[in-house]
């Protein structure tokens, strides 16, 4: 029974659903034929004047079996189903059903089939019942047609000719009834007689509607006010004017009253259906507010709340069946639909707008605290998705954004970086070379910072420190915790707890739990994510090992705007329009590649050119504790450490190759720049030490800088603090540690050697203010004397440079080349001693080689005056007289000696007693020779041999070593030996009186050699008076006795 009601309702309606959702198109117009004819038939309609009897027989049930009521609710004949007017099939609908042309519920698609309805189509019917049919067929149609046509027709003609009669007494009646209404029972004018014909009946109405006016009386008929016309209104004439105006006398008198009531409870009946629905109402605004202020809560919440209504709406119309719904009812559903429609779609508007801040860009960057940005926006994000419900998984979706930026980030930041490091490097290749004068001014400075800040100002130009910069801040940006490791580190933790599953438990389920799907990662989906994190870390290690590992890029075009296309350009995605100036380029200008000198530079990408070792060791130092520490995070990562040793050991090969490098390229500029650390002398003391230059302390912090930069280099120990560093950062290999080593003892060769040669070579002034290094000349200040704490250097004064370097060495010598070996030994836990034994015997060769070139002109000297006097006619005195004065060769010899220890004193006070020592020992040795030259010495010449011999000795007994003495002795022995018993027997007796002239001597030089004297804090015994002199001596024989 319920079937057949939802059928009659579909039929009825003509629809073909019991829910609609909108107005059908064909519902505007009553049938298929055109509007204009629909617009005729109503206004003939209107006209006709039985549409009373119309109206009421269109109100009657149709008897014929089969039939249907139309849209517009009237009856008609139109069947369900009927047979092939053409005669092939019993059932048109059938038919049609299995050729594909369903009809059961399309009902005026059916119409157009069927024979009987007013909107049958022939040419459809033909084309879709008769489709296949050949012209046989049709003609044989043709003809079932035609007899169909005929019987209807003979049916219809004895229809009509049976009941004729019956028609035309129906006729005269009907008109007899119409005019006793009209004329109230009075004919005014007879009708003619007439003969009864069809045509008579026919126009009866036409006749009497059409009478003639001038029948009528010229007064106005009483009776006409009440009569059935039309110019009466049919009899409602009378009654109407005065019900008319009784209608408005009520209005005017009870309209406000019951106006206001009505208004009153309409306005009740409004207000009690809005308190009742309030929610339902208000709902829609909620949501555009929460969304509006940003409340996710509260919009949550008013979701929620809607998506309760709709449903419940939904089963309240299930729950109906079909049945009548109440006006309440009604109303339910209906708001409830509107409501949910407004809400649906401001929340898919927001659903898109949440989709978008999701995966954009701006939001998968880094927060910082400037942009106030919340770390975990992406949570909140997903939080409100899984609230409201979606299809797709908001967790995969953010996840999988998330590596496509980090992937994107890692190309394109590694491209920039490498381009832009290019083009400065190339800027700097292409520059002149650095001067020496640069170059010390640099090494110069470094013994004079307090501060590490300051060091790294000043240790080297600007242009090249800016490009050390670009280095550190390319590594800070790869591997820093703040840079893309950091951020792939906390894409691998995140993904990490989405794979456990502990940052779901604070995630919600949605509405009836039907987000909780979404909390759940595929088997596979975990595996990609694994792979995806390995391939990030991959990335990352392969533009680090490139930028160490590889040569210099060639392609530079990445920072065109826009890029141009060229074969060795990829295509690239990114838009990288420079904003620096520096890196805006002329296509047609391109920074050329870096010209080959043979630099040992030119081969790395990471090393500034003309760069030297003190900025490198420091920037090195620096980039290899970002390489370390992030090869550290690198294996930290679970995919990486645990699950593919591949990666692990690239990592390991990526601080092995990035160590190595550095080590190579700074051992380079280590070696050419104790080449060049020669220039750093300026020849003005130390501050600290008046007898040394600043030199040593230059050469000093030079040297403990590059070993304490080198230790940080080799074993990285700022990432050793990472957990499992020890087994990525790996010990520094046996043949570094050698290269090291080598370049140490070398660089400490070098430097030694270009220290003597500062000293040995001439120098040249130049007109301003410093001296360039040209053609072998020594840098100098001028004016070439200076003067500090009292004292002055001559600079252009060789044997003062020879002084200065000599008492430079022995600082070197005794206290900072055992301090740097101490320093390497214990920064590379290795001992020493072949390369200690090394620097010795250098450090000596150099020393013993410098002070022979210093005193060999003094000695040269000393044997022209010592070998001429003793070599004069008049050396010998006179036979029979006693010498009472040393001969003059003496007194010019030690002049000579007082020249050289004011030298030797006012510029290096510590080489005094050496210096002194040395010329004594070879003065004592010119003698011996001297006195060899004569084969005889009677008692004269032997008095006078000894005097001259004991007074050098004397007044230069502050000077006197074990090596002068020896030669003093061979003196007297040779002596001894060249004279006879008699004269060695009466020199016995003349001793007192030698002894006498011999002070006698010393008191009246004491003033010209007062510079030979003891200091006073060492005693009386500094004099060179009384018998300090011979008893001090070991000789042997008579001379030996005095």
């Amino acid at each position: 029974m319920a079937a057949d009601l939802e059928r009659t309702v579909l039929e009825f309606y003509q629809i073909s659903t019991l829910n609609p959702v909108a107005w059908p198109a064909e519902k505007d117009v009553d049938s298929d034929a055109s509007e204009e004819e629909n617009i005729k038939k109503k206004a003939n309609r209107r006209k006709s004047r039985y549409q009373a009897l119309e109206r009421a027989v269109s109100t009657r049930v149709s008897v014929v079996p089969g039939s249907e009521t139309s849209g517009s609710g009237v009856g008609n004949l139109v069947q369900k189903d009927e047979p092939d007017p053409l005669g092939t099939t019993d059932s048109v609908v059938r038919t049609l059903k299995q050729l594909g042309v369903p009809l059961q519920d399309e009902v005026r698609l059916r119409n157009r089939f069927l024979l009987s309805s007013t909107t049958f189509s022939p040419a459809l019917f033909l084309s879709q019942m008769h489709a296949t049919a050949d012209t046989q067929s049709l003609l044989n149609g043709l003809d079932v047609l035609s007899r169909s046509i005929d019987q209807k027709s003979a049916s219809l003609k004895v229809l009509v000719e049976s009941n004729f009669e019956r028609f035309v007494r129906a006729k005269a009646t009907i008109d007899n009834v119409y005019k006793e209404m009209k004329y109230r029972g009075v004919d005014p004018t007879p009708p003619r007689a007439r003969a009864h014909s069809r045509h008579a009946s026919r126009n009866s109405f036409r006749s009497g509607s059409g009478a003639n006016p001038m029948a009528s009386p010229l007064a106005p008929d009483p009776r006409k006010k009440n009569a059935l016309i039309k110019e009466s209104e049919y009899g409602v004439m009378g009654v109407k004017a005065p019900l008319l105006d009784v209608s408005a006398k009520a209005e005017d008198v009870w309209g406000p009253a019951l106006g206001g009531r009505d208004k009153e409870e309409h306005l009740k009946k409004v207000a009690s259906s809005l308190d009742q629905f309030k929610e339902y109402i208000e709902t829609s605004a909620a949501i555009a507010d929460s969304i509006k202020r940003n409340d996710h809560e509260s919009l949550v919440e008013e979701y929620t709340k809607a998506r309760k209504f709709a449903e419940q709406a939904k089963q309240l119309a299930s729950e109906l069946e079909g049945s009548q719904p109440t006006d309440q009812q009604l109303y339910r559903i209906l708001l409830a639909g509107r409501m949910w429609h407004d809400v649906e779609e401001q929340i898919q508007i927001l659903k898109r707008d949440i989709w978008r801040r999701l995966i954009s860009p701006y939001n998968m960057a880094k927060p910082d605290a400037a942009s106030g940005q919340s770390e975990d926006q992406h949570m909140e994000l997903i939080t409100l998705l899984l609230e409201l419900g979606v299809e797709d998984n908001p967790i995969w979706v953010w996840l999988l954004s998330r590596y496509d930026y980090l992937k994107s980030k890692i190309q394109s930041t590694t491209d920039r970086s490498k381009v832009e490091i290019e083009i400065l490097r190339r800027r700097l290749a292409n520059a002149e070379k650095p001067s020496s004068q640069a170059i010390a001014s640099h090494m110069r400075a470094l013994g004079r910072q307090q501060s590490l800040e300051s060091k790294n100002k000043t240790s080297d130009s600007s242009d090249i420190a800016e490009l050390w910069e670009l280095n550190v801040a390319y590594m800070s940006n790869m591997l820093s915790p703040q840079g893309i490791l950091g951020e792939v580190l906390e894409f691998w933790k995140t993904v990490q707890g989405f794979i456990d599953g502990r940052t779901q438990r604070s995630l919600p389920t949605g509405y009836n739990g039907e987000s909780t799907n979404h909390h759940r990662l595929s088997q596979q989906g975990t595996v990609d994510l694994q792979k995806g994190t390995v391939e990030l870390v991959s990335m990352i290690r392969e533009s680090v090992y490139m930028f160490f590992a590889g040569p210099p890029p060639e392609d530079i075009s990445l920072l065109f705007s826009p890029m141009p296309q060229t074969p060795s350009t990829p295509g690239y995605s990114g838009n990288l329009t420079p904003r620096d100036p520096r890196f805006n380029l002329d296509p047609n200008n391109l920074p050329p590649p870096s010209p080959r000198r043979g630099e040992a530079w030119e081969k790395f990408a990471f090393w500034p050119p003309w760069s030297n070792s003190l900025s490198g060791v420091h920037y090195l130092a620096r980039m290899l504790a970002l390489v370390g520490a992030g090869a550290s995070d690198m294996a930290s990562i679970a995919p990486v450490g645990q699950g593919d040793a591949a990666e692990v050991e690239a990592v390991k090969t990526l601080v092995g190759v990035a160590r190595e490098r550095c080590v190579t390229a700074l051992c380079a500029a280590w070696n050419r720049d104790a080449e060049n650390i020669k220039y750093v002398e300026d020849w003005n003391r130390s501050p600290d030490r008046k007898d040394v230059t600043k030199m040593p302390a230059s050469f000093k912090a030079f040297e403990g800088a590059l070993l304490s930069g080198m230790q940080s280099i080799l074993y990285i120990s700022e990432a050793m603090s990472k957990p499992g560093a020890e087994n990525i950062v790996l010990p520094p290999p046996a043949k570094l540690l050698q290269m090291v080593r080598s370049q140490y003892v070398t660089t400490l060769y070098k430097a030694l050697s270009g220290m003597v040669e500062n000293a040995e070579r001439p120098v040249k002034k130049a007109d301003d203010e410093w001296t360039v290094d040209v053609d072998g000349y020594v840098l100098v200040t001028t004016p070439s004397a200076s003067t500090i704490g009292g004292s002055t250097i001559d600079a252009g004064d060789r044997n003062v440079r020879m002084l200065l370097t000599l008492s430079n060495l022995q600082a070197l010598r005794s206290e900072i080349v055992p301090g740097l070996n101490t320093q390497f030994e214990n920064a590379f836990s290795v001992k020493l001693t072949e390369e200690t034994k090394t620097i010795r015997d250098v450090l000596s060769q150099i020393d013993a080689r410098l002070f022979q070139s210093y005193t060999r002109p003094s000695i040269e000297n000393l044997r022209r005056i010592i070998r001429a006097g003793v070599s004069a006619p008049d050396w010998v005195p006179p036979p029979g007289s006693k010498p009472h004065e040393v001969r003059p060769y003496v007194y010019e010899a030690l002049l000579c000696l007082v020249l050289i220890h004011t030298q030797v004193s006012t510029t290096a006070a510590t080489l005094t007693s050496q210096v002194l020592s040395y010329l004594l020992e070879q003065a004592s040795k010119e003698l011996l020779e001297a006195f060899k030259a004569r084969p005889r010495y009677n008692l004269e010449a032997l008095m006078q041999a000894t005097l001259d011999v004991e007074f050098v000795a004397q007044t230069l007994s502050h000077y006197t070593t074990d090596r002068a003495s020896e030669v003093q002795s061979a003196i007297y022995q040779e002596l001894d030996g060249r004279t006879d018993n008699d004269a060695r027997a009466r020199l016995q007796g003349e001793l007192p009186e030698m002894r006498a002239v011999l002070k006698r001597l010393r008191e009246a030089s004491k003033s010209e050699f007062a510079c030979f004297r003891k200091p006073k804090r060492s005693g009386p015994g500094g004099s060179l008076g009384g018998g300090g002199g011979p008893e001090r001596r070991e000789t042997g024989g008579s001379v030996g006795s005095i």
